[in-house]
């Protein structure tokens, strides 16, 4: 048995008012709690369970350093919604997750759901309280199913799109990792032969006074500059990345990088299919929950990362409110997204199920999205054994055609 405290009002009927009530209580959690308070006639304001004081709170540590992931938003969502359906009330099935929920931050955030629901709070209305945990697009899909009477349904829809979501960023990440361990250990290793294997050659070099080529001076040259100044080559290179990622942060960096991105060969045609699944897939699932079709695409706005994409949406909430089509906006800026989206959409709009082919360019993008991720690693493959070549044969051609230039002279 836990012990908690709670608060709680008590209709005083003799004297025409109402009291609130402090005190503790002992239940086996927070729900049996609120239960026993109500059977004894009170209105139940908030119950929070009374923790041990220690020197050293680990949990509140804990809760400072921990944040709440995308898949665990999933699961949050998923377990809500299951129980939801089942017939359980939403502070029942809240205070179960609760208690199941592993992470401080994220159980802190369920409890205080739990406290705002008891008092009469809407479910939408308290998650606007945390704006790191619950995205805009998350509390507008709730507010649209709570005003519909579909809240469960809506959940179903969040958990989707978040899944969809979350498996389209792993993907994209997954397919960088291997180019990234790759290119990663190639620069250790030449770090490591320019430090220790070029001095011994280079030694070797000078005690024979034979003439080097160009290319063997420059190893040398970068071999000694790295043995004599290791420290301030190690930080120069932690400059120079702190300033790309510095330059990335400002609104003209970005913008620029993402310039260049969109004009890659195989990488920007990747960004547009992705950025057009996200697209598709917000919108569709915001406008099938019954969100207004300008909130949904100022909500898709928020969503959207890339800079080229969120000013069409910006384009899209102005044409909207002057009653142009979606569809219209998607042909004017072809460069951007696909063609295929805005046939797509035409389509819905001159059938009445925008929402349904919305959700048809998503999976197509999807699933374009995920066979490309997978062909990268054929593409990167050979480029980078091609690289690798390169660079062993450049380093082994300045090292070596010295040796047989004193071999031929002796």
């Amino acid at each position: 048995m836990a012990k908690f405290k709670y608060k709680a009002r008590e209709a005083n009927w003799s004297e025409g008012h109402d009291e609130e009530t402090e005190g503790e209580i002992e239940a086996a959690d927070r729900f049996a709690a609120a239960t026993d308070l109500r059977n004894a006639g009170k209105i139940v304001i908030f119950v929070e369970e009374v923790k041990k004081s220690s020197s050293f709170n680990l949990d509140a540590l804990m809760g400072i350093f921990s944040r709440v992931s995308t898949q665990e938003l999933v699961v949050f969502t998923h377990n809500l919604t299951t129980m939801m359906s089942a017939g359980l009330p939403l502070s029942r099935a809240l205070a179960i997750i609760e208690r199941q929920t592993k992470n401080v931050a994220f159980k802190k955030t369920i409890t205080a759901l739990i406290d705002d629901i008891s008092r009469g709070t809407t479910l939408s209305a308290s998650m606007e309280k945390f704006p790191k945990i619950f995205s805009s697009l998350f509390i507008s899909m709730v507010r649209a199913g709570e005003e519909s009477g579909g809240l469960s349904e809506a959940l179903l829809v969040i958990g989707n799109q978040l899944e969809k979501s979350y498996l389209l960023k792993k993907k994209i990440k997954g397919a960088m990792i291997y180019p990234s361990v790759i290119l990663s250990a190639l620069v250790l290793i030449g770090i490591l032969m320019f430090i220790f294997v070029v001095p011994t050659l280079a030694s070797t070099f000078k005690d024979l006074h034979t003439t080097l080529p160009l290319s063997t001076q420059i190893i040398i040259g970068l071999s000694d500059f790295l043995s004599a100044h290791l420290v301030e080559a190690l930080l120069g290179i932690v400059a120079v990345i702190g300033l790309f990622v510095g330059t990335l942060k400002t609104k003209k960096g970005r913008r620029a990088f993402e310039f260049i991105v969109l004009r890659l060969p195989v990488v920007g045609e990747l960004v547009k299919q992705t950025n057009a699944a996200r697209t598709a897939r917000t919108l569709s699932s915001l406008l099938a929950s019954g969100v207004g079709m300008l909130e949904a695409i100022k909500i898709t706005e928020d969503v959207l990362q890339n800079s080229y994409f969120k000013e069409v949406m910006q384009t899209a909430a102005e044409q909207a409110q002057k009653g142009i089509p979606l569809s219209a906006v998607f042909v004017e800026h072809s460069k951007v997204y696909p063609e295929l989206v805005a046939d797509m959409v035409e389509v819905g709009e001159e059938t009445g199920k925008l929402a349904e082919m919305l959700l048809n360019v998503a999976v197509f993008y999807e699933n374009e999205v995920d066979d490309a991720t997978k062909n990268m690693s054929t593409i990167i493959e050979p480029l980078l054994m091609l690289l690798i070549g390169g660079a062993v044969g450049f380093f082994a051609i300045s090292m070596i055609s010295p040796m047989y230039s004193v071999m031929n002279n002796i």
